[in-house]
């Protein structure tokens, strides 16, 4: 296990160095400038293209890259085009931590309803809870962001009127429920159907007759030996959802008004505000690069198999999780 993690670890720069390349080159050769749109369309082009040559706009594609990958390994993230005179590394690390409470609150409501939803159905195959809980699941997961955000703002806010519509005022406040619930709903829908999957998988396995032979009683079977294998598949959705804390909604933070850095995306994209465009997409690659890491360390801790067979590939033995063969 030491060894894949090592390798994984060494094969971490080269993924971002190729996602910053790529990125970098987008924004290069990507339709307007971000000086004449930071002027607006009455400007003078001398200044503009004294401007363009103070920001190093001017120069080679290479040159310009070599410089940027040079100030990124020393934490140097360059300058917000927009908010000129802010360097972009302080711009996101405030808008990275209203996102990541509001992240952490919705997956928090979706992992639970989600996961007692998958089970609910699972024990019920067949019967009416098991058909209205899939219907339920299927039809939350195929809401866009944009249908669910007015039609609660219209009944909780407007109609009840028990919660805010907008705004932000931290993690302890009522503004947060509105877009949590937003955030969670496909969430809660996609870890349903997978959980009910899952769990139908694993109790139809030979261990869990056994347990129930040995006169084990239905708690003990289903806490110790149904959903704690159950859960392996779904373990690897959760986990990877760690990873979209840090790159927000753009949807729902600008609907909602939430000073996040998804909304900080969509400016920046309205904007050509490059630095603060590259500086995301390798801030959102390097969380991918390491919830993955960390999905394939905590299987080696749910599953004991995988942590015994330390020279299998964590990849490998997903599978194995759920099929009961190692």
């Amino acid at each position: 296990m030491l060894a894949y993690i090592v390798r994984r670890l060494l094969w971490t720069p080269v993924v971002l160095l190729a996602v910053s390349f790529f990125t970098f080159v987008l924004g290069y050769y990507g339709p307007g400038d971000p000086v004449v749109v930071l002027m607006g369309q009455h400007n003078d082009p001398a200044v503009v293209e004294r401007i363009r040559r103070d920001m190093g706009l001017d120069r080679p594609l290479y040159e310009q890259y070599a410089r940027y990958v040079w100030n990124v390994l020393h934490g140097d993230f360059g300058e917000s085009f927009r908010y000129r005179g802010t360097p972009v590394s302080e711009l996101l690390l405030s808008k990275v931590w209203v996102s990541a409470q509001l992240g952490t609150v919705a997956m928090m409501i979706s992992v639970v309803v989600g996961l007692s939803l998958g089970l609910l159905a699972a024990f019920h195959q067949g019967r009416w809870a098991d058909t209205f809980t899939v219907t339920v699941a299927l039809f939350l997961g195929s809401l866009p962001v944009f249908i669910t955000q007015p039609l609660l703002v219209l009944v909780l806010s407007r109609w009840l009127n028990l919660v805010p519509s907008s705004g932000w005022d931290g993690l302890f406040s009522l503004k947060i429920i509105m877009p949590a619930l937003v955030l969670s709903l496909g969430s809660i829908g996609v870890l349903t159907r997978l959980m009910r999957a899952s769990t139908l998988d694993v109790i139809k396995q030979d261990y869990v007759r056994t347990a129930h032979a040995k006169g084990l009683d239905n708690v003990t079977v289903v806490l110790d030996h149904v959903t704690r294998n159950a859960v392996l598949p779904v373990f690897t959705v959760v986990g990877l959802s760690l990873a979209t804390l840090v790159e927000g909604a753009f949807i729902a933070e600008t609907l909602f008004g939430i000073p996040g850095v998804g909304r900080l995306a969509v400016e920046a994209f309205f904007q050509r505000d490059y630095p603060v465009i590259t500086a995301m997409v390798l801030l959102t690659a390097s969380a991918y690069v390491v919830a993955n890491l960390l999905v394939d360390i905590g299987y080696t801790f749910l599953d004991p198999r995988i942590r015994f067979n330390s020279g299998a590939d964590p990849h490998d033995l997903r599978d194995t999780a759920r099929t009961g063969r190692v």
